[in-house]
């Protein structure tokens, strides 16, 4: 595949500074997340830090979105292909979060195109035409933001010094150099959302990658704006720090829910009192769930940021309407909880529901661009609240669990194949979801909550009615959730076996 277009001589030299100057912080940092998960399995629980204290106790402030970024009521998220940028930016939502992370499968193609992608989409050139339809921009769009791989991730087709070069710096690096010329020109800026962040040092180095990129390639300092998503159980103690660590580049958090419950199994899972029920019984208001949301959205206010709220991920049948109004039911519902929360915004995977949550935002908000104003005094939320997992009600089944397998299996074979936004079971499945199901496998199994035989007989019956083509999944599934070792993240192996 040609890339000499996207990896120009001049981008090769940019990516390479950013590995040299950060790559060692960034394995150090990677060094340190195992250090504390150590200490999590030998006993220790997150609280919150003595040594940051007057970080959490200070009145300082975030600086003012710029103008394109004060309202965002609804944002849409999915992957780079060219036909979901245009459909995304032109859904009505205000704005899109395109992302190289959990719904894309990180195949060199769809890197590779995924940045041409976006270069013609803020040009407004982008366009496909399929035979059968011409797919081109309105005149309005929604305001573009990108979310780049996280800090554990690589880059394996760039090499620097004979090591892969850090998926974060180079999805970050890349879409910046390329366009941060076009996106002054249109208007607007280079504008990220930070992925799987586990505390604020890991925000103090994405401060200092924005620093020293802005600095090379003579862009003011705070031009970059961004929006981390709390989808850690650890990142929940630092939400105050990791705004604080990113200085002039800090917008916003948003409640990443599906990989915060897979990050509560990943690091306190080997815990009884940490055992979850079927993950479609797990939402918003359980009350470890609850004291999370409501704490981001008086932590964001109390320093001028946004708050944004979590993934509706259901996906309109086009076939049963009955299926529809009852999901629907529930998206409202879900919605209308975050809006009351004090929530500046939301997030859907799927066109159809734009107009749903729109609805939502709009009879609370008004003319206004957000909620910032609504400071949520009322919240007093500590460490025991963020950990009381044990309260959560609902029970662990054979439908959630054979739910888990498949969805497990079906997503790790569209992944395998290039996809990483696939729609099961009237749902939009990613990386997180994913990682839910195979982590609660593997989570019940530790705790003998179900068998081995039971796994193995859902499995195998499971695998008959999706037919051919699934026995790497199978296999990559049985790697990653019924192994005595918990796998870090299942993209790590899963990587491998890509092409």
């Amino acid at each position: 595949m040609a890339t000499d277009d996207v990896l120009t001589p001049e981008a090769t030299e940019f990516l390479h500074l950013l590995q040299r100057e950060f790559g060692a912080e960034r394995e150090a940092l990677l060094a340190a997340r195992q250090e504390r998960a150590h200490r999590l399995r030998n006993g220790e629980l997150p609280d919150f830090l003595e040594e940051t204290r007057s970080i959490r106790e200070g009145d300082w402030r975030v600086p003012p979105a710029p103008a394109d970024l004060q309202d965002r009521r609804v944002e849409i998220t999915g992957p780079t292909d060219r036909k979901m940028v245009i459909n995304a930016l032109n859904s009505g939502a205000r704005v899109f979060m395109t992302d190289f992370e959990d719904s894309n499968a990180p195949t060199w193609e769809n890197m590779i195109e995924g940045q041409r992608n976006l270069s013609d989409a803020i040009e407004r050139t982008i366009r496909l035409d399929t035979g059968e339809k011409v797919y081109v921009l309105n005149d309005e769009v929604a305001t573009l933001l990108v979310r780049p791989r996280g800090w554990h991730l690589v880059e394996r087709h760039v090499e620097v010094d004979g090591k892969p070069i850090s998926g974060s710096l180079f999805d970050f690096g890349l879409y910046l150099l390329r366009n941060h010329e076009r996106l002054s020109a249109a208007g607007t800026g280079p504008y990220f959302y930070l992925p799987k962040l586990e505390s604020h040092r890991e925000a103090r180095l994405w401060n200092a990658v924005f620093d020293r990129a802005q600095d090379e390639l003579g862009i003011p300092r705070g031009t970059i704006r961004a929006t981390v998503l709390i989808e850690t159980i650890l990142a929940a103690f630092e939400m105050d720090e990791i705004l604080y660590e990113l200085g002039p580049h800090a917008t916003g958090l948003n409640a990443g829910r599906w990989d915060y419950l897979f990050s509560v199994i990943k690091k306190l899972g080997h815990r009884p009192e940490f055992v979850l029920p079927d993950r479609n019984s797990v939402g918003m208001g359980v009350p470890f769930m609850r004291a999370y949301a409501e704490l981001l959205v008086k932590t964001c206010h109390r320093r001028g940021a946004h708050a944004i709220g979590g993934m509706a991920a259901f996906i309109p049948s086009r076939r049963n309407a009955e299926v529809n109004a009852v999901a629907l039911a529930k998206v409202r519902e879900d919605k209308e909880r975050e809006a009351s929360q004090g929530y500046d915004g939301t997030w859907v995977a799927h066109p159809d529901l734009v107009p749903v949550a729109l609805e939502v935002f709009d009879n609370v908000l008004g003319d206004r661009p957000n909620q910032l104003e609504v400071l949520r005094e009322d919240v007093n939320v500590i460490a025991a609240d963020l950990l009381n997992v044990r309260a959560t009600p609902g029970d662990i089944t054979e439908e959630g669990l054979r739910n888990d397998v498949s969805v497990g299996i079906q997503y790790l074979a569209a992944w395998l194949r290039g996809s990483g936004a696939v729609a099961i079971f009237n749902l939009m499945e990613d990386a997180a979801t994913s990682e839910i199901s195979r982590s609660q496998v593997w989570q019940w199994l530790h705790h003998g909550k179900v068998s081995r035989d039971d796994v193995a007989r859902i499995t195998e019956e499971e695998m008959a009615k999706l037919g051919d083509g699934y026995d790497e999944a199978r296999e990559l599934f049985d790697q990653v959730a019924t192994r005595d070792e918990f796998v870090e993240f299942l993209t790590l192996p899963a990587y491998e076996r890509l092409g």
